[in-house]
C-alpha cells in the first residue's frame, strides 16, 4: 500500500500512474475535491492525513513548501507504520530537507527528498527527471520505486539537502530563462516583429545549443579572449531598453542585466567578454 499526501496536479499525475501500474494507493489532499476526482481511478479517499497513511509502507508527498510538508507529516505521524518510507517531491529550502531527514530518522523512519522537474503529464507518463542525494544505502533501497515514477533519477551523491539545491538552481534558470523570453517577445512587438518570425529564426538559430560551452566559458573564469567584449553586449543592451520604451513596452529583465554590466565596466572590464560578469560568482 501508496499513500500520496497532496494531490494537486502533479501528485494527482502520479496517483494515476501508480494506479494505471497496478498500486493501491490511499490519497490525501487539503482540498477534498482534489482527492475524490481520484476516486474514478481507484483511489481509496482518506479524510486525514494519518487516515491515510495507515498500513502505507511508503509515503510520497508534493506540497506547497517547507512549512507544508511539515504540518501535513505531523499530522500524518499518528498513522506511520514503523520504519515507513517518506518520499517528499515538494519543492523545498535545502535547510527545510536537511533538518527533516536527521529528524525523521531521530523518530525511526526514513525521510528522503526527491524534488522533480516534471509537469503533469510526466508525472502522468512517468517521464522527466527526478533528483536525490544523501544516504546511498537509503537511495539504493528507495531507486527502484523512484525509477518506477519518472524518466530518469539524477543522483547527487551523499550529500544531505544538494538534491534540494540542485532543483533551486535549475528552477531559477527556468525562471530567467522564460522572463528572457518574455523580454525578448517584448521588444519584437515594439519593432513590430511578429512572434511568428521570432520562431522562425530560433528554428533555424538555436540558441539552446550554446549553453553547454556558455557555461563552461563563464565556469572557467577565463575573460582576457572575448568573443563579444562587455561595452558592445551593453550597447546592444541599450539598444533593446530603448527601442521598448520608445514603444511603451518597457522590458523587465534587461535594464538590470544592464546594470549589471555598467558595474563591470565601471570596474575596467569593458574590453573583457561579457561573461565576466559571472566573476564574482565562481
Amino acid at each position: 500500500m501508496i499513500a500520496y499526501l497532496g494531490t494537486g496536479l502533479l501528485g494527482s499525475g502520479f496517483v494515476r500512474a501508480m494506479l494505471a501500474k497496478g498500486e493501491q494507493v490511499r490519497v490525501w489532499n487539503r482540498s477534498a475535491a482534489k482527492a475524490q476526482a481520484l476516486a474514478e481511478y481507484g483511489a481509496i479517499v482518506c479524510a486525514t492525513p494519518a487516515e491515510a497513511v495507515q498500513g502505507a509502507s511508503r509515503i510520497h508527498m508534493t506540497l506547497k513548501d517547507d512549512a507544508s510538508v511539515n504540518e501535513v507529516l505531523q499530522a500524518a505521524l499518528p498513522g506511520f507504520a514503523p520504519g515507513v518510507v517518506i518520499a517528499d517531491h515538494t519543492t523545498t529550502s535545502v535547510a527545510g530537507a536537511i533538518e527533516r531527514t536527521a529528524l525523521w530518522k531521530e523518530q525511526g523512519f526514513t525521510y528522503v527528498h526527491a524534488p522533480v522537474f516534471m509537469g503533469p503529464p510526466n508525472a502522468l507518463e512517468s517521464t522527466g527527471y527526478m533528483l536525490v542525494s544523501g544516504d546511498q544505502d537509503v537511495i539504493a533501497g528507495l531507486m527502484p520505486a523512484l525509477q518506477r515514477m519518472t524518466g530518469k533519477v539524477i543522483n547527487f551523491g551523499p550529500e544531505t539537502g544538494k538534491a534540494a539545491g540542485m532543483k533551486l538552481a535549475g528552477n531559477l534558470f527556468l525562471i530567467a530563462f522564460t522572463a528572457g523570453i518574455s523580454d525578448t517577445l517584448s521588444l519584437t512587438h515594439s519593432l513590430g516583429i511578429p512572434a511568428t518570425d521570432l520562431m522562425d529564426l530560433f528554428n533555424e538559430w538555436n540558441p539552446g545549443a550554446m549553453l553547454p560551452a556558455r557555461l563552461k566559458r563563464m565556469a572557467g573564469g577565463v575573460y582576457d579572449k572575448p568573443s563579444w567584449e562587455l561595452d558592445m553586449a551593453r550597447k546592444d543592451a541599450g539598444l533593446m531598453i530603448a527601442e521598448a520604451e520608445k514603444a511603451g513596452r518597457p522590458l523587465a529583465i534587461i535594464p538590470a542585466a544592464a546594470a549589471e554590466m555598467d558595474r563591470w565596466i565601471a570596474r575596467g572590464y569593458g574590453n573583457s567578454d561579457w561573461t565576466v560578469i559571472a566573476k564574482d560568482n565562481l
